[in-house]
């Protein structure tokens, strides 16, 4: 048996060269350097002048424009104050509105909003980019909130002390620095805190790794502090009736997958008894629920169960179990009302909801009385009653909005979106590819129903696969009325590393088994051909942040079978993704470079190590945000350039903010789609 020094000798034989050798283009890494943005400004002019001059793009922004700050869409609800709030962002209001209205006024066709906070008023007084990430609220009253704030869209806040009631940051309150940061109330004087407290002070991956509570007076005590190897520490405050503060649970997340719970005491910590690979959920009836994604104690992978608080306390708890999955199940949300514990599952990849309840020790389910054959999203749980609000769509059916009582096992739609394109001119159907271990990958697509199947229906191909993020049908305003609308067909590939079927369909393809993922996209791709749905001259891939991973492979492992590649936000130089922003939190999902036998495996498929000069690659539109703290735009950069020092077309475009999702501002987010559209028309449709 060869040694594993011999091995590895052997394996690094095979590494591409750029994968040994200094990086030329590590001066793209340097986000705001006078040289890497002037090299980006080129790029934009380059890119706009083709994409923007096409006689398509006016008619696609105009299209996309009226999507995205249209007054009709349904404002987006979250319980509070016994009403409801919303961030409204509309074509005069691009940083958005945070405004609140009553339950009852909130049903009605035209609900009466109540401004809380102008963020574009806010962001033009003080000479920033805010924009509103949400907020904190004391209970029971939750009139007294802690508001988060970004410069540009990314995940990086500033955290102030605000009063709903008189609409002013209170002078004198509580109020954090910009930076990643876990604030949460334990009493009207108190907070417990996760922050960068001194230069540096920071998990390798950027995130908190000490935690103190803090009170009104300034005094900070720490209660906590993880290792720079860690991912981070978050504090999670779980809450009984009226919201009193019942206890703490820190997590220390020793990989993005592995995490310690303990309880906070007086004593200090106490930990949980749980597998690594164990998730908290919420927390309901004195019940501290978690999910499992390994098998554990007689539990197997993705079981739902719940610890006694009280008996946790004791020393005396025992996991009691919730709900096992079946094989074709997952469960994706888990949040607790007032008083019970909803569910959302996906089961064959449709939705469903159940509503759990904890009596006399023992666990019972009623299922919500929703459509059936849809996606279902939990879109928030009231912590003052039973009620949910939830989310339904399709590929053709627009979202509604219903209301749900858990209490009752009532539900009904509330709102409802316009169509946004005409669904009639489509249809929706579920394939299944073998990938090459012979696994069965179920995919969706939507094609016109007049289509010939020929192979010459223009196909966008969706893909991300990793994270457990499962890929449901979603309704795609954006695609419908600018693609679909025009011929187009879309395709979602549920290929392993999502959440689809659970965590064994994510952990297929973990560290070094990624090949398999790629795999997985691949079949899908030939047999989209195989059953004469589209050709490689008229496919086109699309992936984002995690989903760039896998396009740029897609893009190097097989130029031959898509005309078209968009990659956006994008992880690519897998060599060096743990030392970008918050890539080091990954470890556990593609494996540490720094690791010999890791970086072996790796670099047999890192997209940016494994362009080569010869081969005919397809005309690729790489796009990122400069403020994603995230993903780090050095990715994407430096992809486009090596593409460029081969003589490979490729076209690059950098929004400036906007952050990871790159869609703070709907604006800026219909001309990212304007362009990504006019892309794909020219390479897919012309």
């Amino acid at each position: 048996m060869k040694s594993l020094a011999a091995t590895l000798v052997a394996l690094a034989v095979s590494v591409p060269a750029l994968a040994q050798d200094a990086d030329p283009y590590i001066w793209l890494e340097e986000v705001d350097a006078p040289r890497a943005m002037q090299w980006v400004e080129a790029e934009n002019a380059r890119t706009a002048d083709r994409l923007e001059r096409d006689p398509r793009y006016k008619t696609f922004l105009d299209e996309a424009r009226a999507i995205f700050t249209a007054t009709d869409r349904i404002p987006v609800p979250h319980f509070r104050a016994g009403g409801v709030d919303n961030l409204w962002q509309d074509a005069a209001h691009p940083n958005g509105v945070w405004r609140h209205a009553t339950l009852a006024s909130y049903r009605s066709a035209t609900p009466a909003w109540e401004t809380i906070l102008d963020v574009d008023a806010l962001a033009k007084a003080e000479g920033k980019r805010w924009f509103y990430k949400g907020a904190a609220c004391l209970k029971p009253a939750e009139t007294t909130c802690l508001v988060r704030l970004s410069n540009g869209g990314g995940d990086a806040v500033e955290v102030r002390e605000f009063d709903t009631r008189t609409k002013r940051f209170l002078d004198g309150g509580f109020r954090f620095p910009e930076g990643k940061q876990y604030v949460e109330w334990l009493d009207p004087q108190s907070l417990i805190v996760g922050r960068e407290w001194t230069p540096g002070e920071l998990t390798q991956s950027g995130y908190p790794m000490v935690l103190k509570i803090v009170s009104r007076s300034g005094q900070a005590k720490e209660v906590f502090r993880g290792q720079k190897s860690d991912v981070w520490a978050q504090p999670i405050v779980l809450r009984g009736e009226g919201g009193r503060t019942e206890g703490v649970v820190v997590q220390r997340g020793l990989t993005f997958y592995e995490s310690e719970y303990s309880l906070l005491t007086d004593k200090g910590l106490v930990r949980i008894p749980l597998p690594r690979k164990a998730q908290q959920q919420d927390y309901v009836d004195g019940q501290v629920v978690f999910t499992l994604q390994e098998a554990w104690g007689g539990f197997q992978p993705g079981a739902l169960i719940a610890y006694d608080l009280a008996a946790l306390k004791a020393g005396t708890a025992k996991p009691q179990l919730i709900f096992q999955p079946g094989p074709r199940q997952a469960i994706q949300q888990v949040a607790a009302t007032d008083g019970r514990l909803a569910v959302v599952l996906l089961d064959d990849v449709k939705g469903a909801v159940d509503v759990w309840d904890h009596v006399g020790g023992r666990w019972t389910a009623k299922r919500m009385p929703l459509p059936r054959d849809a996606n279902i999203t939990l879109v928030d749980a009231s912590p003052k009653d039973d009620q949910l609000f939830v989310n339904v769509e399709g590929f053709l059916i627009p979202n509604a909005l219903w209301l749900a009582d858990g209490a009752s096992g009532a539900a009904a739609r509330v709102k409802a979106l316009p169509p946004r394109f005409k669904p009639d001119t489509h249809l929706v159907e579920q394939f299944w590819a073998t990938s090459s271990d012979g696994a069965k990958i179920p995919y969706f697509v939507v094609r016109p129903k007049a289509a010939k199947l020929d192979g010459s229906i223009p196909t966008l191909m969706y893909g991300y696969g990793g994270f457990e993020v499962a890929k449901p049908p979603i309704y795609m305003p954006e695609a419908g009325k600018l693609w679909m609308e025009r011929g187009g067909a879309y395709v979602i590939a549920n290929i392993r590393g999502g959440g689809e079927f659970g965590p064994a369909w994510h952990q297929a393809v973990l560290r070094e088994k990624r090949q398999l993922a790629f795999d997985d996209f691949a079949a899908v791709a030939r047999d989209l051909t195989a059953r004469k749905i589209t050709s490689p001259r008229r496919l086109g891939i699309y992936g984002r942040s995690n989903g760039g991973v896998l396009t740029s492979v897609s893009m190097t492992q097989h130029p031959e079978l898509w005309n078209a590649v968009v990659i956006e936000s994008p992880l690519i130089d897998m060599l060096r993704y743990h030392k970008l922003s918050a890539g080091a939190s990954w470890v556990g999902e593609y494996g540490d470079p720094d690791v010999p036998e890791d970086r072996a495996f790796i670099a047999r498929y890192s997209g940016y190590q494994n362009l080569k000069a010869g081969v005919r690659y397809p005309e690729a539109y790489i796009t990122t945000n400069t403020r994603d703290d995230r993903v780090h735009p050095g990715h994407a950069r430096k992809y486009a350039a090596r593409l460029k020092e081969l003589g490979a077309p490729y076209l690059y475009y950098e929004q400036t903010f906007g952050g990871h999702a790159n869609d703070a501002d709907p604006e800026l987010n219909a001309r990212r789609w304007a362009r990504h559209y006019v892309y794909l028309a020219q390479k897919l449709m012309d």
